[in-house]
């Protein structure tokens, strides 16, 4: 987000713009050094996505969830996933009242609108599974009664790659709802300094304060679902997302979801961004986040030593850039 071209933008879309750099700045008070990743989840709050955050522990992934609710006025909720963690405490479920000689629902964990799977691959394949209407459908149906999930709605996953001791990854199926895979990664020194002082008295969270609600959020996903998107970059996005399924380095390409996703994101990307259009350059800065859980390495990939960022990467350079020369 270096480049600000906010006179591309309406007056309307200019204030709204504004408004979330606002908002981004206020979680940055908890979550420090983490600008990009920031902006790629608010990307995907807007566009209606979900996330899942791939890293070691104690890297900020809570924090950042915590933050984003608290700054966007939302409510929020977090499940510690452990093999115990049953289906129903996500989705709900009925118990009987005995004085009114009747069923009751009791709401579940998903009845939010930021929802934290902590370690998602250390619950259960139906628990994890319990998720999916939840994400995809924006509900949850219980013994035949199906109850809508407040909006807006967006998970954010965690899991740990190096320990998968006691784990169940997570199918291909259910990766494939995820709009965005992020890495926090390690701070510099600086920043880890920066947290540590941040930190000596008090807990920045406590210090956050609501910049946006939820008519806010809902009234800029609409702006950026507006956002122009030219035929060129439509095509680009469909031949980038197409050519994982052609690389002699990939076993499962990616699926028409990621275009829809990769769409969408590069929309709330560019509005963030300061444009009312979308151009290649904003396609190909979320490529890598949106597509790369998305695709399985074939035995060449492995023998050769490439890992999945290096493929996309001879994906990107073998697609065709359209407006090479400039617009």
């Amino acid at each position: 987000m270096a480049i600000d071209r906010t006179a591309d933008m309406s007056s309307e879309m200019r204030a709204k713009r504004n408004l979330m750099t606002s908002f981004i700045r206020e979680v940055e008070k908890a979550v420090v050094g983490k600008h990009n990743e920031i902006v790629l989840l608010v990307s995907a709050m807007l566009s209606g996505g979900h996330v899942l955050i791939e890293d070691v522990p104690g890297v900020g992934k809570t924090t950042l969830a915590s933050a984003l609710a608290k700054c966007a006025g939302l409510k929020f909720r977090r499940a510690q996933f452990t093999p115990d963690v049953l289906a129903s405490d996500i989705t709900g479920f009925n118990i009987y009242n005995r004085s009114k000689e009747t069923f009751e629902f009791r709401e579940g964990l998903v009845m939010c609108n930021i929802f934290l799977a902590d370690e998602i691959n250390r619950a259960s394949p139906k628990t994890q599974s319990a998720l999916l209407e939840a994400m995809e459908e924006g509900q949850v149906t219980v013994d035949g009664v199906t109850y809508p999930i407040p909006s807006p709605f967006i998970v954010i996953a965690t899991q740990n790659p190096a320990g998968f001791v006691g784990t169940y990854p997570l199918p291909e199926a259910q990766m494939d709802r995820f709009s965005l895979r992020l890495s926090m990664g390690y701070p510099s020194v600086e920043e880890e300094l920066n947290i540590i002082l941040s930190r000596k008295d008090s807990n920045p969270l406590d210090t956050l304060e609501a910049v946006i609600g939820v008519d806010d959020i809902k009234e800029i996903s609409a702006l950026t679902a507006g956002i122009e998107l030219p035929a060129e970059v439509s095509r680009y996005i469909v031949k980038l997302v197409a050519a994982t399924r052609n690389s002699q380095y990939v076993s499962l390409g990616a699926s028409p979801r990621a275009s829809l996703a990769l769409m969408k994101i590069s929309k709330a990307y560019a509005f963030l961004r300061g444009k009312d259009y979308v151009t290649p350059e904003d396609v190909a800065a979320v490529f890598k986040p949106v597509v790369s859980h998305r695709i399985v390495l074939g035995q060449e990939a492995r023998l050769a030593g490439m890992s999945v960022a290096d493929v996309l990467d001879k994906v990107s350079r073998e697609v065709e850039v359209p407006y090479k020369n400039g617009r």
